[in-house]
C-alpha cells in the first residue's frame, strides 16, 4: 500500500475516508506522489508552462525506486544579468536620466551585470569560503601581526578600481548624475562582492572627507590613490572610531591620545576595539591632542581627526599591533580587528577639536552605503525566491502557482520597491549637493532623509531577507546554498553606522538644528509629489491615505510640541518610521503617476499605502509617550530581575 505523506492540515481521518470509498477524487489525486497529472496547467486558467518548467515536471515522473537512490531533487535557482532583470531600476533610470547619460550608463551597467554574473560572483563565494587568517608570530617567535586574505579578496580590490566604484562619484563625468551612477553600480555589486562593499564604503567616506577639506596638498596623493581606477595605485581606507567602551558615543568613549612631534606630525597611543577592513592601506581615526602638560580635553570638543598610513615605507606596520580578529556573526569575509596604536605616525587633518564635525560628511556617505547594501540584499533574495518558485514543486503545483506563496513574495517586493526609491532619492539629492546645484530645501531634505533611510531600510532588510529565506523551506537553512550568508551579513545593517535608536535621535537633531524648517520642506515636497498623481484615478486611494497620514503627522507635531523634549525622544523611533513610510509612499506614487507607468507600479504604490503610514500618531493616541508609560516600560523589562529592587 502506497504511503500518503500528508501536510499538517490533513489528519489521518482523511485517509480513512479514502479507504472507505467516501473520498472526493480531487483529494485523492492530491494524496498521489507528485506527477504531471497533478499539476494544474489548464488553459482555462491562462497558465503557460515554460520548457524548463515542463522538464521539472517530467523529471518527477522518474520511477520512485530510482529517485530514492539519488541525491535530493531540488533545482538550484538561477538568475541572469541582475541589471537586465531589475525592472524597477531600469524604469527609474529611463525616467530620470538625460537621454545621452542614460545611453552611456545603460551600456555600462549591462556590461557590468554580465561581469558580475560570470566573473565577480564566483570570487564573492570564494571570499566566503576563505575568510582572513591572523598570524601573530612567525616560526621563530618574531611578532609579525600578519592578516592573510585570500586571492579572491585581493582581486575584488582590483575590480573595485577597474570599475571605478569610488572614482565614478568624484570624476563627475555625468555632473549631478555621477553619484547616482556610482550608487547603482554599488547596488548591483553588493550581493556579489564577498563583503568587499564594506571597505569600498569606508574608502568612499575617506575620499569625501578629504574632498570636503578642500583636498589639502598633504592629502592630494592620498585622494588620488583612493579615487584611482588603476588597480596598482588604488588604496582602500579603514575607519577606526570605535574604542573599548564601544558604541556610537565617540565623544565620551574615545581614549586615544595624540602627541605632537617636533616635525609637526603626531604619534597616536590607544586601543581601537573594532576596526573593519583592517587590511586597508590607510585610515581615518579620532584622537585627543595632548597639551604640553600631557593633558587632554574631554567631550566632543576634545576630538580631532587624523589620517595615517597603516604601513610605513618599508612595509612594516606603522606603530600598530594587531591583538586579534573579531569573531563575528556575519561579514566573515572581511578582517575586523582589535588594534593597539603604540606611537602610530599620523597627520592631523581637521582643526584641533573639530574631529566630530569633520567626520559628518563621511558618516553621510557610509550610511548611504549601508542603505545600498540593505536594498541590494532584499533585491537579491527576492530574485532568488521568485526563480525558485518557478522550479520547486510542492503539493502537485509549482510554488508560483500557489497564491499564498505569491502573495508573500509580492509583499516583500513592495517593501523592496519602497526602499529602492528612497535610496535613489537620497543619492539624487547628494549628486545635486556635490555639484552645487542643490537648493537650501534640497540640502535640508538630504540631512533628514539619510538617517531616516538608513534606520528604516536596515530593519526592512532583516525582515525581508529572513522571510525570503523561509520561502526556500529547509533548503534556505542549508549553509552551502549561500542563503544563510546573506542572512548573517544583512543583520549587521541595523547596527553599523548607528543603531535604529541612535539614528532616530539624529533625526530629531536635524529638526532642532533647522529650527523646524526641515519639516516644512518635508511636507511641501510630499505634497508636490502627490499632486503629480491627481489625474490618475487608480492612485486616488493611495493619495488619500498619504494625505491623511500627513495631516495626522502635522497634528502629532503640534501636540508633541506642547509636551516637551521628553515626549519627542520617546516618540523618536515611531516618528522616524512615519517619515520613512510617508516619503517612500510619495515616491512610489510619483513613480506610478509617470507616463508609461505599469500596472505593477500602481499596485506597489497602493499596497505600500495600505499599511499604517503614521504610527507615531497612533501611539500618541495610545498615550505611549507619557511619563507614566516610560516608567511602565522599565517595570515590564525588569520585573523579576535583581535590578527591580534598585532605582531604575
Amino acid at each position: 500500500m502506497f504511503t500518503c505523506h500528508l501536510p499538517w492540515w490533513r489528519s489521518s481521518a482523511t485517509c480513512k475516508l479514502w479507504q472507505s470509498g467516501r473520498f472526493l477524487p480531487s483529494v485523492w489525486e492530491r494524496c498521489q506522489p507528485p506527477s504531471r497529472k497533478g499539476i494544474n496547467m489548464t488553459a482555462g486558467q491562462g497558465q503557460q508552462v515554460s520548457t524548463q518548467e515542463k522538464q521539472v515536471l517530467e523529471d518527477l515522473e522518474m520511477p520512485l525506486a530510482r529517485r530514492e537512490t539519488e541525491t535530493l531533487f531540488q533545482e538550484q535557482p538561477q538568475t541572469g544579468n541582475e541589471y537586465l532583470e531589475d525592472a524597477l531600476l531600469r524604469s527609474y533610470l529611463k525616467t530620470h536620466l538625460p537621454p545621452k547619460v542614460l545611453e552611456e550608463v545603460n551600456q555600462d551597467l549591462e556590461r557590468f551585470g554580465n561581469r558580475l554574473l560570470t566573473k565577480i560572483k564566483p570570487l564573492g563565494w570564494e571570499c566566503e569560503l576563505n575568510p582572513p587568517v591572523f598570524r601573530q608570530y612567525d616560526a621563530w617567535g618574531q611578532r609579525v601581526d600578519h592578516i592573510a586574505t585570500c586571492s579572491a579578496w585581493r582581486r575584488m580590490k582590483e575590480i573595485a578600481a577597474e570599475e571605478g566604484l569610488i572614482a565614478e562619484a568624484y570624476e563627475r563625468r555625468y555632473s549631478n548624475w555621477s553619484r547616482l551612477h556610482q550608487a547603482v553600480k554599488l547596488y548591483l555589486f553588493s550581493s556579489s562582492s564577498g563583503g568587499f562593499s564594506c571597505p569600498v564604503a569606508m574608502t568612499d567616506g575617506a575620499a569625501k572627507v578629504i574632498e570636503s577639506l578642500g583636498i589639502p596638498g598633504s592629502l592630494k596623493n592620498a585622494f588620488d590613490h583612493l579615487t584611482s581606477r588603476d588597480p596598482k595605485k588604488f588604496w582602500t581606507s579603514g575607519q577606526w572610531m570605535t574604542e573599548r567602551r564601544g558604541g556610537s558615543d565617540v565623544a565620551n568613549s574615545t581614549e586615544t591620545v595624540a602627541r605632537k612631534q617636533p616635525d609637526g606630525t603626531y604619534r597616536l597611543y590607544g586601543f581601537k576595539w573594532f576596526t573593519s577592513a583592517a587590511d586597508s592601506d590607510v585610515t581615518l581615526t579620532l584622537a585627543r591632542v595632548a597639551d604640553a602638560e600631557g593633558q587632554v580635553k574631554q567631550g566632543s570638543s576634545g576630538l580631532s581627526l587624523f589620517f595615517l598610513k597603516v604601513r610605513d615605507e618599508e612595509g612594516k606596520l606603522n606603530g600598530i599591533q594587531v591583538q586579534r580578529l573579531k569573531d563575528k556573526l556575519g561579514t566573515r569575509q572581511m578582517a575586523t580587528a582589535e588594534l593597539w596604536l603604540d606611537g602610530a605616525k599620523a597627520e592631523l587633518i581637521s582643526a584641533e577639536g573639530r574631529g566630530v564635525a569633520s567626520i559628518s560628511s563621511m558618516l553621510n556617505i557610509t550610511r548611504i552605503h549601508n542603505v545600498i547594501c540593505a536594498v541590494a540584499s532584499m533585491r537579491r533574495m527576492i530574485s532568488l525566491s521568485r526563480e525558485y518558485a518557478r522550479r520547486r514543486v510542492a503539493f502537485g503545483k509549482l510554488l508560483k502557482d500557489h497564491p499564498l506563496h505569491m502573495q508573500t513574495i509580492a509583499r516583500m517586493e513592495v517593501q523592496t520597491r519602497g526602499a529602492f526609491l528612497l535610496l535613489m532619492e537620497i543619492v539624487r539629492l547628494l549628486g545635486l549637493v556635490e555639484t552645487n546645484m542643490a537648493s537650501e530645501q534640497d540640502q535640508l531634505l538630504l540631512r533628514l532623509l539619510i538617517p531616516v533611510a538608513k534606520l528604516y531600510t536596515g530593519k526592512q532588510a532583516s525582515a525581508v531577507v529572513i522571510e525570503a529565506m523561509e520561502s526556500f523551506g529547509g533548503q534556505g537553512y542549508m549553509e552551502d546554498t549561500g542563503l544563510p550568508v546573506i542572512v548573517r551579513d544583512v543583520l549587521v545593517l541595523s547596527i553599523w553606522e548607528g543603531t535604529t535608536n541612535i539614528l532616530s535621535l539624529d533625526v530629531l537633531r536635524s529638526l532642532t538644528k533647522s529650527q523646524g524648517q526641515v519639516m516644512a520642506v518635508f511636507f511641501s515636497t510630499v505634497q508636490k509629489k502627490l499632486e503629480l498623481a491627481s489625474s490618475t484615478a487608480k492612485l486616488e486611494p493611495a493619495v488619500k491615505q498619504t494625505r491623511d497620514a500627513i495631516s495626522s503627522l502635522a497634528q502629532f507635531m503640534q501636540a508633541a510640541g506642547s509636551k516637551g523634549a521628553a515626549t519627542m525622544e520617546l516618540a523618536a523611533r515611531d516618528f522616524s518610521y512615519t517619515l520613512a513610510r510617508i516619503y517612500a509612499g510619495a515616491l512610489l506614487i510619483e513613480h506610478a503617476a509617470r507616463p508609461g507607468a505599469s500596472s505593477t507600479d500602481i499596485s506597489a504604490a497602493r499596497r505600500w499605502c495600505n499599511q499604517e503610514l503614521c504610527p507615531v500618531a497612533t501611539e500618541l493616541g495610545n498615550s505611549s509617550y507619557e511619563a507614566e508609560e516610560a516608567l511602565a516600560d522599565s517595570a515590564l523589562v525588569y520585573e523579576g530581575s535583581p535590578a527591580c529592587g534598585s532605582r531604575l
